[in-house]
């Protein structure tokens, strides 16, 4: 919705990597090893696949990359990268939703996704603590840049939507 409405290009990690299994790449075969224990594919092999995707991508007012940044290297490594394409990152927009909330949403997408490591609670908790752990650290590298807005991620899609659109709006 927020692609649609801002006229974006969404770029999703996970979508990348899920194309990169299903053609059973080098990559995707590497990143399978990770994401179906629930942790992160390391930094290297993303940021390459990142850049590889951002490049030549000209057509749109900006980009949504979800899934990314994850770490704090992956965090600078963006900035680098957007530098380079004569771009910079607005905001980091952080959705807030509890733990068990998270896991009963993964669990819900888990029946129409296809995706074994969403039927997983232990899987999922794993993610989260991962989540915690190593992705918490960006938040903090994008506040000292005053990019970072809290939005509640609770609530139905379009109360989420509005409230992301509000913050977006107000940039």
């Amino acid at each position: 919705m927020l692609v649609k409405k801002y006229n974006l290009r969404h770029v999703s990690t996970g979508d990348l990597f899920r194309e990169e299994i299903g053609i059973n790449s080098e990559l995707g075969i590497k990143a399978k090893e990770y994401i179906d224990k629930g942790n992160l594919v390391p930094d290297k092999i993303t940021i390459d696949m990142l850049k590889n995707r951002l490049e030549g991508f000209n057509d749109k007012d900006g980009f949504l990359l979800d899934g990314f940044p994850r770490t704090g290297d992956q965090a600078i490594a963006l900035d680098d990268m957007m530098d380079h394409i004569h771009m910079k990152v607005s905001a980091l927009l952080a959705l807030e939703v509890p733990e068990d909330e998270i896991v009963s949403r993964i669990l819900n997408r888990g029946k129409t996704s296809g995706r074994s490591d969403d039927n997983n609670t232990e899987i999922i908790k794993n993610r989260f603590n991962v989540y915690i752990k190593q992705t918490c650290p960006v938040f903090k590298y994008y506040e000292e840049q005053g990019k970072t807005i809290k939005v509640n991620g609770v609530g139905t899609i379009d109360e989420i939507f509005n409230r992301l659109c509000v913050e977006i709006e107000n940039l």
